[in-house]
């Protein structure tokens, strides 16, 4: 994941910044209203991808990666479709308490810019749905030169978004944060319709650093820089979740990647063993072989 990559980490500023004055009110109003739902993974689970993930010998890289984390974030879905058969497969080699948060295919998003897309949409849920139960949350993604200027698409997508399916949202244009009419827009779409608005932690991007939910749902796509500085990133985004959390998130969606995917499995057991500590949950903390394979 390229996005917000920067030549030299150690010269940005990576403190979060201060909850929206609304996410407290988000928290509040849909407070416990569901059990909780703690889901880390990776991006994806290829063993050219993942080094020092994988031992010697392993033949399926789903299986094997599922006994380790309880979700995974699915961009293949961004860039090939699959047939049901296919996600049937999957479902059925995961474990009862595995999810999969599929990405909106990039036809919809990027190619056709979220226009004229109704037929494609339903090609698309109409696949994802067969994971059936291990179903996650659904996000789109939108480039970053979508503009407010395309609102009126992005409220036709989400009318014509199947109402029983989740879903997040991934804006990457500042003027949809920063332009206080847009944002009270946005804001109310995405409450009404029980979207989250997802957070995107990296490095290159701090400006979309919005830290405004809009739903039970905290989704948050944390991008490593291949930095030690990843480490005390995590530990201030276990903080900034233990206080979301006294507040009564229960829906906590967290994945990561880095800008070169070396030693995300590694993050992520960092991230869940403090994670485990601070909401006194029980997440198995994920392998990882510091030696290679073995």
């Amino acid at each position: 994941m390229k996005f917000g990559a920067v030549e030299n980490p150690a010269g940005v500023h990576f403190t979060l910044p201060v909850d929206h004055p609304a996410t407290a009110k988000i928290l509040a109003k849909r407070k416990y209203i569901k059990p909780a739902g703690l889901y880390v993974g990776c991006a994806k689970w290829s063993r050219t991808e993942l080094t020092n993930f994988y031992p010697r010998g392993t033949t399926d890289e789903l299986l094997y990666y599922a006994t380790q984390f309880n979700s995974i974030e699915m961009n293949v879905t961004f860039r090939q479709h699959f047939l049901p058969e296919q996600f049937l497969e999957w479902r059925d080699k995961t474990p009862a308490d595995f999810r999969f948060f599929p990405k909106v295919h990039g036809y919809i998003s990027h190619s056709k810019w979220l226009n004229d897309i109704e037929k494609s949409t339903e090609k698309f849920t109409n696949s994802v749905v067969y994971l059936q139960e291990k179903l996650g949350t659904i996000f789109l993604q939108l480039r970053p030169q979508f503009a407010p200027k395309f609102m009126d698409r992005l409220i036709r997508f989400i009318d014509h978004w199947p109402a029983e399916l989740p879903l997040a949202v991934e804006l990457r244009h500042t003027d949809w944060f920063n332009d206080p009419d847009v944002a009270t827009e946005l804001y109310q779409l995405f409450e009404e319709h029980n979207i989250a608005n997802i957070l995107v932690d990296t490095a290159g991007r701090r400006d979309l650093l919005h830290m405004r939910l809009t739903s039970s749902e905290a989704f948050i796509r944390f991008v490593g820089a291949n930095h030690p500085s990843d480490y005390t990133r995590l530990e201030e985004w276990v903080a900034r979740l233990k206080s979301w959390w006294d507040q009564g998130l229960r829906q906590i969606r967290f994945f990561i990647h880095q800008n070169a995917e070396v030693d995300s499995p590694k993050l992520a057991a960092y991230f869940i063993e403090h994670l485990n500590n601070e909401l006194g949950c029980t997440l198995h903390v994920p392998h990882y072989l510091e030696n290679g394979q073995a």
